[in-house]
């Protein structure tokens, strides 16, 4: 998660990135927001999880897990992706 170097390299690797680049924000970007929701000193949570919310948001991911076999350094949008959801289900109980 932190060792993401921003290259970019797992949002071509999306077949929903594909399709939708000018309305998916793509794993790179979701995994840039996942770092900061799990940060605890980062203390803006609800406004990033609204921002995350749509039809063509985070629910876009279809966990096909190309980005992860795309990672230069190994990491795995995907998890984050899933970790992020789990974040906006639990707001919406």
């Amino acid at each position: 998660l932190w060792e993401c170097i921003l290259c970019g390299c797992c949002s071509p690797s999306c077949p929903s990135f594909w399709w939708n680049p000018e309305k998916f924000l793509g794993p790179q970007a979701l995994l840039s927001s996942w770092r900061f929701l799990a940060d605890s000193r980062d203390q803006a949570d609800d406004e990033r999880l609204d921002d995350l919310d749509g039809p063509y948001k985070i629910f876009r991911c279809h966990t096909i897990m190309n980005c992860v076999d795309a990672c230069p350094k190994h990491l795995n949008p995907t998890q984050a992706i899933g970790h992020i959801r789990n974040l906006m289900l639990k707001k919406s109980v």
